[in-house]
């Protein structure tokens, strides 16, 4: 009998952190894919995108639509309680072997607490790594939670058998993240037009020039200073002047105060070098990023996919504080004179040398082949190696 294995995607990012393991798990002979897709990656504001993962030719086993409006911490944390109840009631239906959870959001510990209490193993992909903010309680809750670990790097892996895990359930496969941008680089520079066709507002980008790529989400832990803290970036890149593609905020907590913080600004400015986009379609994302001359914010993929692809990065703020990080990151404050100047460092300068801290570009294939054969348990105990 197939292992029906049900993966859970909720945000834009998840998605792209998962898909080669997706369509590997599809293309197993061994296993069943279920896949439930929920929270921002059904609302049209922050992308659609559910669309894109139907467009390329997944089917969605179920929905879950579970994000309260606020984007504050108290929405959030209800948000999760909706979430879970939702959850539970999907996993019954579905009655997985296995469920794959994702990384360290606030829908990551609903996924898990569901998976948990209905006796499901769970396997959580990017366990071990260190950020800050909430997301650095809710990964490490996880991994307690999980029964299979999939992490994207040694030291990560070190870092989960610390936490009491089994040795032989941490596996180092790599990030599926950077499979997709092993794939995307395959296939080439971006038409100079492209973005003409990922739609958005603002200034008409070509892409044959030099330009920039912007994604700042809001801290939860400062959630209230969210609109300051883009108004510093907003600055920098108006000051700097180049073509730049900046993309949407995610839900998390302050994200109104992001959005809120750009709009404010494209009214009060005449900004005439950024176009703003909601989303775009995974591989195009990467293959834009390959071409940018910078990218700029506090978004992982700057310090995850743009390590492999060696783009140099301005990482603002202490949203990736402590995550293991390449040759191509610049840390800055909030403040725009900083931000300029640490663009200016990479726009004039050579680009950083490539880094594999993530991976090698086969995890989507590892994750599927062990999925298939690894042993489904889900009672654990405490130990710590060297325990008798």
């Amino acid at each position: 009998m197939k292992r029906r294995v049900c993966v859970v995607v909720t945000a834009r990012p998840s998605y792209a952190r998962i898909r080669t393991a997706l369509a590997a798990i599809a293309a197993h002979p061994e296993l069943e894919l279920q896949l439930v897709v929920g929270a921002s990656a059904l609302l049209d504001r922050y992308g659609n995108t559910v669309k894109v993962i139907e467009e390329e030719g997944f089917r969605v086993d179920r929905k879950v639509f579970m994000i309260v409006e606020g984007e504050n911490p108290v929405t959030s944390a209800k948000s999760t309680g909706l979430g879970l109840a939702e959850l539970s009631t999907i996993f019954d239906d579905l009655q997985p072997h296995v469920v794959v959870t994702i990384a360290d959001r606030f829908e990551t510990i609903a996924t898990a607490i569901a998976a948990a209490y209905l006796n499901i193993p769970l396997a959580h992909v990017q366990g071990g790594e260190i950020t800050g903010s909430i997301d650095e309680k809710v990964r490490h809750a996880v991994t307690k939670f999980a029964d299979v670990h999939f992490v994207a790097s040694r030291p990560a892996a070190e870092r989960v058998v610390r936490l009491g895990e089994r040795r032989d359930r941490v596996f180092v496969t790599g990030c599926p993240s950077i499979d997709l941008a092993r794939e995307a680089l395959a296939r080439g520079p971006l038409a100079a037009d492209a973005a003409l066709r990922w739609g958005g507002v603002g200034a008409r980008v070509d892409l044959a020039a030099p330009y920039l790529v912007v994604l700042q989400h809001p801290v939860t832990t400062e959630w209230e200073r969210a609109r300051m803290h883009v108004e510093e970036t907003l600055r920098a890149v108006d000051e700097l002047g180049l073509p730049t593609l900046w993309f949407w905020p995610n839900v998390d907590s302050g994200s109104d105060g992001t959005a809120r913080g750009i709009r404010a600004y494209r009214e009060r400015h005449a900004v005439s070098n950024v176009h703003f986009f909601k989303n775009v379609p995974p591989e195009d994302f990467i293959r834009l990023l390959a071409g940018a001359r910078c990218i700029v914010g506090n978004s992982s993929v700057a310090i995850r996919e743009c390590s492999w692809l060696g783009v140099p990065a301005v990482n603002v703020g202490g949203r990736q504080a402590g995550r293991d990080r390449g040759a191509n990151v610049i840390d800055v404050a909030y403040d725009h004179a900083a931000i300029l100047g640490a663009i200016r460092r990479w726009t004039d300068g050579p680009r950083p040398p490539r880094g594999e801290i993530y991976g090698d570009g086969n995890a989507g294939r590892r994750m599927a082949d062990l999925l298939a054969r690894v042993p489904l348990d889900f009672e654990k105990r405490l130990t710590f190696e060297g325990e008798g």
